[in-house]
C-alpha cells in the first residue's frame, strides 16, 4: 500500500464513527444485574436497548441530574462536520503528497480528540456535580461524576467507563496517519 492510500484510509476510517459508538458509560446496581449501558455515538446518544436513555434520566432525576437531551449538546451536531472535514482534510493531504502535510493533519487530529475527551469531561463534571438541591434523594457533598475511563461506584451503583469501537477507530485512524509518517520519505 502506497503513502498516499495508507493515508487516505487513515481519513477514511473516521467515517466510521458515524456507524459505531465512541464510548459506553455502564450502570450496574443490583436492581440491574445486566447492567443498563448509554452508548455515545459521534452524532447521537442512545443505550444499548430501547428506552436505555429514558432509564438513565429517571434514575438521574432521584439524585437531582439534569436529564441527558441529546438535542441540547451541541457537540453531536458540530462533531460530524469535523469528522468530515478531518476526512477531507486527509484525501486533500495525501494528494499533495508532501510529508509535513501528513504530520500537521495527525498532529491536529490528536489535538482535537484531546480537546474532544477535556469537553467529555467537563459534560460529565457538569452531570455530576451541579444537581437539583430539591432531588428526590439528597445525600450531603454527594457527586455523580461518573469516571472518564475505568470503575467508580456510586452509592448502590458501579459505573463503568470506556472507549467504545469507534474510540479504537480513531486510535486505528492516528496509528495509520503515523505509519505513513514514517514510510513518506519526504
Amino acid at each position: 500500500m502506497t503513502t498516499r492510500a495508507l493515508f487516505i484510509t487513515a481519513g477514511a476510517v473516521l467515517l466510521l464513527l458515524f456507524h459505531f459508538p465512541l464510548w459506553r458509560i455502564t450502570l450496574l446496581a443490583p436492581q440491574y444485574p445486566d447492567g443498563v449501558t448509554l452508548l455515545i455515538y459521534i452524532n447521537k446518544i442512545g443505550g444499548a436497548e430501547e428506552g436505555t436513555l429514558q432509564n438513565i434520566n429517571i434514575l438521574n432525576h432521584y439524585v437531582g441530574m439534569k436529564p441527558i437531551v441529546p438535542e441540547s449538546i451541541p457537540e453531536l451536531v458540530y462533531f460530524p462536520w469535523v469528522t468530515i472535514a478531518f476526512t477531507v482534510l486527509a484525501v486533500i493531504a495525501a494528494a499533495i503528497h508532501k510529508k509535513w502535510l501528513y504530520i500537521t493533519w495527525v498532529s491536529l487530529l490528536i489535538v482535537g480528540i484531546s480537546l474532544g475527551i477535556y469537553d467529555f469531561y467537563l459534560w460529565e463534571y457538569d452531570y455530576g456535580h451541579n444537581l437539583d438541591p430539591k432531588a428526590p434523594m439528597v445525600f450531603e457533598d454527594q457527586t455523580y461524576q461518573p469516571p472518564l475511563i475505568g470503575r467508580k461506584t456510586l452509592l448502590n451503583f458501579v459505573a463503568l467507563s470506556y472507549p467504545h469501537v469507534g474510540g479504537y477507530l480513531i486510535g486505528l485512524s492516528i496509528a495509520l496517519g503515523l505509519l505513513a509518517i514514517k514510510l513518506k520519505k519526504k
